[in-house]
């Protein structure tokens, strides 16, 4: 468990002031001058030494990812843009951080800003986040006033700012290529890729696209040093995570914690446990409503990091811990995750376009029990055709959910369309309208 000296998010429950003074007296814009006089080749290294991967769903190497830029300025700006489009269901993580701790943000964007020489940083701030919004602005405008932000910030000489693009409401533009061409003020469609951003992203400039997360951490890791961000978790798993949990637990929260943690010991002793106990728990969905769910038995021992969640075939994701007890209608459940995305879809890849609307359909149907058990296969077999055919990941996570309910919860889609067989006298009424 977590110790609280260990903390990087001293303000997570906004319990204290959020403003420039208090945000300072909580270690804030503490030598961050001395931290870009060690230059952009140092601060890359300290972050790709401390093992952090990125936080917003993907879990790529940030020191890595920062590396890809170019190593100098030519005819071409360098941009940083974070994403700030927290739009998967069950994740609320960064929205607090933007409330209550945005100086330790604002303040991340500068230093990954200078790692890769970028003179401007746009931050992507999901429509429906308007209170986040005037917050973060607010720090903004804290940090210009006292000159941490702008020209020669922090007495460094580097010149450096930063705005906040209000988006429109649009899950899609979470995804890097799409927010850029929304951000350029064109329809949030995903980009194929290569090239990549950091080879041409916004405006056609080298760029970098980053999680809230992610950027925020990295300030905290340089001063007080990769080895100790790296002692926390497991290999290739390392430092501390931000974990959302809800559903149907009795004190549902947002925590910072160590990667690695159990998750039967996160949701036991931040939550206090499952409602009406661990024995009640049906299945947990680990990482965001884009990954498959686990059963109970899986999440006796599993482990809440990216490889240990991969290798029970879901995934971390944004770390947002959705758990249902016994009550859920899984099959349901998950019906109305997959109209979520079919609602969402940007309807630029066929089998996204239509393969989200029939998967939902379908699914609908189902929970219901009016469908042929012959159909089960069939939403398989079309789940596996639309994953991995799409210019972005909208038609994995669209597929994903759908895969992990017939992996692991069949025999409920069977024993609802056997019922409702018998209830009919042994038709549905998907068969007659097959005749």
């Amino acid at each position: 468990m977590l110790q609280d000296k260990d903390r990087i998010f001293t303000n997570l429950y906004g319990r204290h002031d959020a403003g420039l003074e208090a945000a300072k007296r909580r270690g804030a814009w503490n030598g961050t001058a001395d931290i870009l006089a060690m230059g952009p080749e140092w601060i890359i290294d300290q972050v790709k030494a401390s093992g952090l991967r990125g936080r917003g769903g993907a879990g790529f190497p940030t020191g890595l990812k920062w590396s890809f830029m170019p190593k100098e300025v030519k005819d071409r700006p360098h941009y940083l843009v974070v994403n700030a489009d927290e739009s998967e269901p069950g994740t609320c993580k960064d929205r607090d951080i933007m409330r209550h701790d945005p100086h330790l943000f604002i303040e991340g964007c500068l230093v990954a800003s200078f790692a890769m020489k970028a003179h401007a940083c746009y931050i992507y701030i999901r429509g429906e986040y308007v209170d986040e919004r005037i917050a973060l602005q607010k720090a903004i405008d804290e940090a210009y006033a006292a000159g941490l932000v702008g020209r020669n910030a922090c007495g460094t000489g580097f010149d450096f700012d930063v705005y906040v693009h209000h988006g429109a409401g649009a899950y899609i533009c979470g995804e890097e290529t799409a927010l850029l061409e929304s951000l350029e003020g064109k329809k949030g469609q995903p980009r194929l890729k290569p090239p990549f951003p950091a080879g041409a992203g916004l405006y056609g400039c080298p760029t970098t696209v980053n999680n809230v997360e992610s950027i925020a951490v990295c300030p905290t890791i340089i001063r007080r040093g990769a080895e100790w961000f790296a002692s926390m978790g497991r290999e290739k798993n390392a430092g501390t995570k931000v974990f959302c949990i809800s559903g149907h637990v009795n004190r549902p929260c947002n925590v910072e914690e160590e990667m690695s943690i159990p998750l039967r010991q996160l949701i036991e002793e931040h939550c206090g446990g499952v409602r009406g106990g661990w024995d009640n728990l049906k299945a947990v969905i680990p990482g965001g409503s884009s990954v498959p769910m686990l059963p109970r038995e899986i999440c006796d021992n599993v482990l809440m990091d990216f490889d240990a969640l991969r290798d029970v075939q879901s995934g971390l994701g944004t770390a947002a811990v959705i758990v249902m007890d016994k009550t859920t209608d899984v099959v349901r459940a998950i019906a109305r995750i997959a109209y979520f995305y079919k609602h969402e879809s940007c309807g630029q890849c066929t089998p996204c376009r239509e393969g989200t609307g029939w998967m939902w359909r379908v699914l609908s149907r189902m929970a219901e029990g009016n469908a042929e058990t012959s159909e089960i296969d069939k939403l398989l077999d079309v789940a596996g055709q639309v994953e991995g055919h799409t210019i972005c990941a909208l038609g994995d996570a669209a597929a994903w959910p759908i895969q992990g309910l017939i992996r692991h919860f069949r025999h409920e889609i069977e024993d609802r369309i056997n019922a409702y067989r018998s209830d009919r006298g042994g038709v549905s009424m998907a068969g007659v309208a097959a005749e």
